[in-house]
């Protein structure tokens, strides 16, 4: 009799071995394939170095545009910036300038 109650005991401690070992195995494979897993990691890296260089590119249009607005002040504009502009933006030219078109 002894026999017929270790087996179902057995029987259960192998479901719950089984059970434990599938939860283990899922834990694993998101450690290595999850969201923030080691796969992933390796992704926002490039993704990090990618977004530092936009940054940066960013910075330096930012600091260019602030200048730019910096020199067209209107207490004490640039005069050749503000001629360019006008040269640019209204086709102004002065009689004696000659203008060269380049594609």
């Amino acid at each position: 009799m002894k026999r017929s109650r270790s087996e179902p005991r057995l029987a259960n401690e192998r479901v719950t071995h089984a059970a434990v070992l599938t939860c283990l195995l899922i834990l694993g494979g998101f450690a290595i394939a999850g969201p923030s897993g080691l796969i992933a990691w390796g992704e926002n890296q490039k993704l990090l170095k990618q977004r530092r260089a936009e940054i940066a590119q960013l910075q330096r249009e930012r600091d260019f545009l602030a200048n730019r607005v910096k020199l067209l002040d209107p207490r004490h504009a640039d005069p050749d910036l503000a001629g360019e502009l006008l040269r640019r933006n209204l086709n102004v030219a002065h009689p004696d300038e000659m203008v060269m078109l380049l594609k």
